[in-house]
């Protein structure tokens, strides 16, 4: 057996249906044992690729999404990948090849201080340095990836531990040229010694269980204290965001709970979309303002960050209820009445036990829905606004009456995504897929991979900007490969758009921000998907239909849009 093999077995063991890679020769038993007991391997064509597929099928199973990839430059392509899965609190394993351990800093290829690089982005890295510490080493990752705060772990798997005994035996006793003298006998003997240690306490191994993630939990006391909190509140206001979606098993339990508690709510990154396309209890405009006026709120699984603008839009004078499993989040830029440390979305199961003694609080909800509704009127009259090119805001509500049910939507770039998240609304829990915290662009083809792999029958559409559409483009050749139901909606303005706004208004040029309104549907066509060039409203409708088509088919499909600007989101950056 070798360490490809034992690897593969752990990933099993662990429920792992998916294997994400590039391929390369430091890792090349990981992957092909991997497909030979039964896990699909998936390659990419960037290795960021391979790690943000992990992340979407974290999200969107609970179980730690797996890549493997190269060593040198192969970990180094994922550290930006690492990076948000950290900053969302994503579980994922990524299994790092490295140079064979008896040539470490000796100049080999691709041989790099990979855990100085990898450390400060993950929760947790390891080296593997003998081939019976891989079991327990991948153990103990999977259960710090999903424990506490998940986030990413690194297991680093130098290329000699991974193939067969015999031939590492033989690449050894190659490099120790096999001469006789006194010099060439120690060489010998040193290798000899080494090998040996590689492999010993082999023979016998057995592979230990799976050992469960710990899950800080709440008391009963706590959950009567919010009760009691709720039962006093004359405007409370829930808001709900990734945190609160760790478990996503519970996805739709916790869409219950929420409708039956009745607070009004306001859901935010993973949590978009929880209480389904339409719902009595979900409010999406004006949060700032309800913030503001509350007297009770409840943050689940939320980080008051610049987001919240470090807790600024809070009302001082509510009573602020804090539930996360990050006890670092709880307090962050807030001193909360109650701070439980615990999982959100558990709590709220629990916590809707006693909902039938909540208040209806009907004239608070009337008065969010008329703000709501002046809001969509002033949705409807920007869409109605004619520019040159497209309006953004009227395309999204085309696509809002067409989106079938069965959609998946993956936010990848700046203005065009985040106006996306303000007219698009995600039919059911767990059918969205943003970045999160850490604002990355690049996210939409390994987001796509993911969601497409998790639910082969929907439609993945991604909602690129033709800024962040150059990151991941290139998955349409993966899509394309496996035959997946995927759609790049680009919006293309010939703009990093986002950044121009508020640089011209407030530097007066828009240096490095213009980009030229290219082709980009003829890239999907040279990696066998499909495409076309959109230029008016009126024929999104049939770009949308033929996507489908197309996707029904096996075939992705890119839409290229050419939009023009609008005042909808001025003034939306922060920092």
């Amino acid at each position: 057996m070798n360490g490809g093999q034992i690897i593969a077995q752990v990933l099993q063991n662990h429920g792992v249906q998916y294997l994400f890679t590039l391929c390369g020769g430091h890792i090349a038993p990981i992957y092909v044992e991997a497909e030979n007991q039964g896990i699909q391997v998936i390659d990419v064509r960037d290795e960021a690729s391979a790690v943000f597929a992990a992340d979407a099928i974290a999200r969107l199973t609970g179980i730690p999404g797996v890549a493997a990839v190269t060593a040198g430059p192969g970990v180094t392509n994922t550290i930006t990948a690492l990076k948000n899965a950290q900053m969302a609190q994503s579980p994922l394993l990524l299994l790092g090849g490295a140079t064979a351990t008896l040539l470490r800093n000796r100049g080999a290829l691709q041989d790099i201080d990979q855990m100085a690089l990898v450390k400060p982005h993950v929760k947790w890295a390891t080296i593997v340095k003998r081939r019976r510490e891989i079991v327990p080493a991948l153990n103990q990752a999977m259960r710090i990836a999903r424990s506490g705060v998940p986030g990413p772990v690194f297991v680093e798997l130098p290329v000699d531990l991974l193939y067969n005994e015999e031939t590492v035996r033989e690449w050894y006793g190659k490099k120790s040229n096999g001469g006789g003298s006194l010099l060439e006998k120690a060489v010998q003997w040193y290798i000899n010694r080494h090998v040996n240690g590689l492999f010993s306490g082999m023979s016998n191994y057995v592979v230990p269980g799976v050992e469960q993630p710990f899950i800080p939990t709440f008391t009963q006391t706590e959950v009567n204290g919010v009760t009691r909190e709720l039962q006093s509140a004359r405007r409370p206001v829930m808001v709900i965001s990734s945190g609160a979606m760790m478990e996503a098993g519970n996805a739709h339990t916790l869409c219950a709970a929420v409708k039956r508690l009745g607070i009004p709510v306001y859901l935010s990154g993973m949590a978009r979309g929880l209480t389904g396309h339409i719902s009595g209890v979900q409010y999406r405009h004006k949060r700032r303002n309800a913030l503001r006026e509350a007297d009770c709120i409840l943050l689940c699984g939320v980080p008051i960050d610049f987001r919240l603008d470090y807790g600024s839009h809070l009302n001082r004078k509510a009573r602020k209820i804090a539930i996360n499993r990050s006890r670092e989040e709880l307090k962050k830029n807030i001193g909360p009445h109650k701070a439980i440390l615990a999982d959100p979305g558990a709590f709220l199961i629990e916590l809707s036990g006693a909902a039938d003694s909540f208040p209806d609080w009907a004239d608070w909800k009337q008065q969010l829905q008329k703000r709501e509704d002046a809001r969509e009127k002033e949705i409807l009259q920007t869409a109605a606004q004619p520019i040159d090119g497209i309006n953004p805001v009227a395309l999204f509500l085309k696509m809002e009456t067409l989106m079938p049910n069965n959609s998946v939507l993956i936010a990848d770039g700046g203005d065009f995504a985040a106006t996306a998240s303000y007219t698009l609304r995600p039919r059911r829990p767990l059918a969205w897929l943003d970045p999160g915290v850490f604002g990355t662009l690049g996210v939409g083809g390994g987001f796509a991979l993911g969601a497409a792999l998790r639910y082969p029958d929907d439609y993945i559409w991604i909602i690129y900007g033709d800024g962040s559409a150059g990151y991941s483009l290139m998955e349409m050749d993966t899509f394309k490969k496996y035959g997946m139901k995927v759609c790049g909606i680009i919006g293309n303005n010939g703009s990093w758009e986002q950044i121009a706004r508020d640089q011209v208004a407030l530097l007066g040029k828009d240096t490095a921000t213009r980009l030229p309104r290219s082709d980009y549907q003829k890239v999907a066509e040279a990696f066998g998907a499909a495409g076309e060039r959109v230029e008016n409203l009126e024929d999104m409708e049939g770009a949308l239909k033929r996507a489908m088509e197309s996707m029904d088919n096996g075939v992705p499909y890119v839409i290229n849009a050419i939009i023009g600007s609008t005042d909808f989101r001025q003034g939306s950056i922060s920092m």
